[in-house]
């Protein structure tokens, strides 16, 4: 169905709205609002052929139980702390330590290549412990990538429409072709790296090294060395949702320190049993063959101790799995994250060429974050790039006010690699300004590989989906997002499954009316479905992973932006204990 303009807009202007009205949190309707009923409703007309009358906005019966049970839900995930120090409504402004242009001679005419410039300012200000590099009013040439390395580190430029980067080259040219480690031509450019790549110093080092002798790096935390942890101490059992766990010996633990949950998967396959919600139907599935998703075990959850009470020990989010003996849970030191950088106020803009056919992307991508922790975007423009966002074995990241645009992106926002708890808030996904070359691919908001804990919230995409790459992600949130849902998903067979539990779908209007991704009660176990469009299946139509009784719930279809609370996130934010 081809987009209406008014139709989008309308919607669109809805979702404006909210963001425009929404502070810190938003307010839960009165207890005098009816409860919706459950299940789909029907979609009728009003006598005579209108539009159907509109619904008073009711309190969804789903959220009265998560209320409840708000760790610990069957299939709402508990989100309420994603993104940068724990969904900071106010992002750090590190003091100014340097300008770019005036000490380091970026040129902001655009004649001369000023990466080298701006690369020297970020790298000095590190080294002297971080702080914001500030790039004038102006368009800078640049015919590198730029590097953040180092802990504290912000480029801040005047705006994203006042500062402008025009980047020259791709990846490829820069770095060198980067190979899949699953074999065939794939370029791994296809879904990493950008040309603002935040990670470690370390980690980026040997990262690059790899690709260049052709080693196929893994990109986790822990690269290569897949069993090379330094194990700080073991988990006493515990369930999904607890803040407060034992350990074996606290010596090395303190308040604020990062560590990562190390979960192994057992001969059994019951954590990643665990993960699809358990039950006959993952009890039934067969693991055994599913290559690349084996590869994304160990499961790795970063997270910040926040209280050390003898062998008590609080996390700043609770537990997103149960911690069972048999899956060998420890707490461990891994990669030296990046933690504290961000990138503000400025536009990256690749040189306009055609979108390239699909998994041969050159690496003309935007901002990325690889092993990072409480890192950030805001007010970032990315325009004609193969891929918008990326966070690669990043969590606790906040992109906020961010806009892909231009001709046509692969991926506009990737979180693969054991991604979690980040935070994609007041986006969009601009329509492209070119039309899609044959052979190409378009994905959208995607999530894959384990990653768990996600939220996207107040999004305008007006082209691409609702993405997962299979992987198995589970626990993601998308909520108040307006979607012409025209874009497709991708993933190996041997990535597995495309969701795990817990996937919540809440307030989401359908433009063109097509269900696939967007839809989840007759694909997605243990999900929950509230407020989308009424909506039908066409072009790739999914069939679920599971057999047998899925436990997904559906409420208010066909109801967009009447149910309350509207913002599944900060309703949850609402509810966060101290």
């Amino acid at each position: 169905m081809a987009l209406s303009r008014r139709r989008f807009a309308g919607a669109a202007t809805a979702v404006t709205a909210a963001v425009t009205t929404a502070a810190g949190t938003t307010a839960l309707t009165p207890p005098t609002i009816p409860t919706l009923p459950s299940g789909p409703a029907p979609a009728g007309r009003a006598p005579g052929g209108g539009p159907p009358p509109a619904r008073r906005p009711a309190v969804a019966r789903l959220w009265r139980e998560y209320e409840a049970t708000p760790a610990t839900h069957p299939q709402i995930p508990y989100v309420g702390r994603a993104g940068a120090f724990s969904g900071a409504r106010r992002l750090p402004r590190p003091p100014v330590v340097t300008d770019a242009s005036a000490t380091y001679g970026a040129d902001p005419g655009g004649r001369a290549d000023a990466a080298p410039a701006i690369n020297r300012a970020l790298a000095e200000a590190g080294e002297r412990g971080g702080g914001t590099v500030l790039l004038p009013p102006g368009t800078y040439r640049i015919d590198d990538y730029l590097r953040i390395g180092h802990s504290g580190v912000v480029l801040r430029g005047a705006g994203s429409g006042r500062t402008t980067l025009l980047a020259t080259r791709s990846l490829t040219e820069l770095i060198g072709p980067y190979g899949s480690r699953y074999g065939g031509d794939k370029s791994a450019w296809s879904w990493a790296g950008g040309l603002i790549w935040l990670s470690p110093r370390a980690r980026h080092a040997s990262l690059v090294a790899a690709i260049r002798e052709r080693a196929w790096p893994f990109e986790g935390w822990t690269g290569n060395r897949r069993d090379d942890w330094t194990t700080l101490t073991a988990l006493r059992p515990a369930r999904r949702g607890d803040r407060t766990v034992t350990v074996e010996d606290p010596t090395e633990l303190a308040p604020g320190r990062l560590v990562l949950l190390r979960l192994a998967d057992d001969a059994g396959h019951t954590l990643l049993e665990h993960m699809a919600g358990g039950g006959p139907g993952a009890e039934a599935y067969a693991w055994d063959d599913k290559t690349k998703l084996l590869s994304y075990v160990p499961y790795e959850w970063p997270v910040r101790v926040v209280r050390v009470q003898g062998r008590r020990v609080t996390l700043e989010r609770p537990l997103p799995l149960d911690a069972r003996p048999e899956w060998d849970p420890r707490l461990v030191s891994g990669t030296e994250p990046l933690t504290g950088s961000g990138v503000a106020g400025l536009t990256l803009e690749a040189a306009e060429t055609p979108q390239s056919p699909h998994l041969l992307d050159p690496g003309r991508n935007g901002v990325t974050f690889q092993c990072a922790y409480d890192c950030w975007a805001e007010d970032v423009v990315v325009r004609h790039v193969d891929n918008g966002f990326g966070l690669v074995a990043a969590s606790a990241c906040t992109l906020r006010r961010t806009r892909v645009e231009g001709r046509g992106s692969h991926h506009p926002y990737f979180c693969r690699e054991g991604a979690h708890d980040n935070l994609v808030e007041d986006f969009r996904v601009a329509a492209r300004t070119a039309p899609a070359p044959p052979g190409t691919q378009l994905h959208g908001i995607n999530v894959e590989g384990l990653s768990s804990h996600n939220v996207w919230s107040r999004g305008v995409m007006e082209t691409s989906t609702f993405d997962t790459h299979r992987g198995m992600p589970f626990a993601n949130v998308r909520t108040e997002i307006t979607v012409e849902n025209d874009g497709r998903h991708g993933g190996d067979a041997s990535a597995g499954p495309l969701y795990g539990a817990r996937f919540t779908h809440w307030n989401v209007t359908v433009t063109n009316g097509r269900a696939g991704l967007v839809r989840l009660d007759t694909v997605a176990p243990y999900s929950a479905t509230v407020g989308i469009s009424e909506v039908r299946e066409f072009d790739q139509i999914d069939v679920p992973d599971f057999t047998g009784e899925l436990h997904a719930r559906m409420e208010a279809y066909g109801c967009p932006e009447t149910v309350r609370p509207r913002n599944l996130y900060e309703a949850q934010r609402a509810l966060l204990p101290d």
